[in-house]
């Protein structure tokens, strides 16, 4: 009898081994044909907030890949993608810059500066550095910078930069409403394909054993200071991206764009819908967001108790986040490296007696 199967073959009856369904790339395509058609069902004014809840999307990805990967908590991620959006909005400003070829790449860029002095300072030192220290120092720097800005006049104090020109490819002005979802949409997949990627490469694999045990990747001789500090650039530049879009989307930046309140919300997009899994981010997202808004508008004195009771028990009863439901942990963890055919056959080979 057959004992045991292989990784993707599951034992049948007679013996044989036959094709066994992952169901996360089911769950990618479904949202990503519900994300497709979403602007052909709604009004335009929920298309506008589906927007912003795709560019949330993709700022909660960068801190995913940073937690759920690396085991970096990063309580300061608003940082980046506060500081990339005031970035913008001074480009706008003081220089007239709208076009997307240089919006996004300068957003990027200043997400990926802020990323590497904070992350050289808290992750580059002698010795290696505790969760609980990066996370006081993200926190604190996150802190900083909203303090900052809220006293800069420059920075426009307390009311922020209001009035950020449209975004321009060309003479087309990027503007609210369904155009504008498309190309964040599509910004949203092509990053989320490139961290797939990454977390299913072999850098991939030494964050996964450096998020499990530190200790023995380091036995190995893997510089783990070096690889948290690649992955926070990473996850900085990401923010960065997702900041620059929010600010030309919305049209103005504020300092709580930098502050820890939205530092926060991201942790709770990640651990609601799962973290280090990528997808579980974006679920989050959309369900907090969602959810929120719905209760805003229906139970306006007591909606935001509701929605902290409902991630409590979701956090309580579900602590891998509501992806677990579909997602086995083996999945979850994923697979590395390609087994060849013969190999695999060889395996049944000798599991059958």
């Amino acid at each position: 009898m057959a004992e045991t199967g292989v990784a993707g073959l599951a034992p049948t009856a007679a013996g044989s081994t036959a094709p066994r369904w992952n169901v996360l790339p089911i769950v990618e395509l479904v949202l990503l044909a519900l994300a497709a058609a979403l602007p052909l069902a709604l009004p335009d004014y929920l298309t506008v907030f589906a927007t912003r809840v795709t560019i949330l999307a993709l700022f909660a990805l960068s801190f995913d890949l940073v937690w759920g990967y690396a085991g970096i908590m990063s309580f300061g991620q608003a940082l980046f993608f506060g500081a990339a959006g005031y970035g913008v909005a001074l480009l706008g400003r003081d220089l007239n810059i709208s076009a997307v070829l240089l919006l996004l790449p300068a957003g990027v860029l200043i997400g990926l500066a802020f990323a590497l002095l904070l992350g050289g300072f808290l992750l580059l030192g002698r010795h290696p550095t505790s969760m609980i220290f990066v996370a006081l120092g993200t926190l604190t720097g996150s802190y900083a910078a909203d303090r900052l800005a809220r006293g800069w006049y420059y920075l426009g104090g307390q009311n922020g930069i209001p009035s950020i020109p449209p975004m321009t490819l060309g003479s087309y002005e990027f503007e609210e409403g369904p155009v504008f979802y498309y190309f964040a949409l599509a910004l949203l997949v092509l990053v989320y394909l490139l961290c797939r990627f990454l977390v299913r490469s072999q850098f991939g694999l030494a964050l996964a054993g450096l998020r499990e045990n530190e200790t023995r990747i380091a036995f190995f001789g893997y510089k783990t200071q070096h690889l948290k500090a690649i992955v926070f650039a990473i996850g900085g530049a990401i923010a960065g991206l997702a900041g620059s879009l929010y600010a030309v989307h919305e049209g103005f930046v504020w300092p709580n764009m930098v502050g820890v309140v939205i530092s926060t919300q991201v942790v709770l997009y990640v651990l609601f819908g799962g973290s280090g899994t990528l997808i579980g981010a974006v679920i989050g997202t959309v369900i907090i967001e969602g959810v929120s808004f719905w209760l805003s508008d229906n139970y306006r004195d007591i909606w935001p108790i509701i929605l902290g009771v409902l991630l409590l028990l979701v956090i309580l009863f579900r602590p891998l986040g509501l992806i677990s439901f579909v997602l086995s942990e083996r999945e979850r963890v994923g697979s590395f490296g390609v087994r060849s055919r013969k190999s695999s056959h060889e395996k049944v080979g000798h599991g059958a007696s």
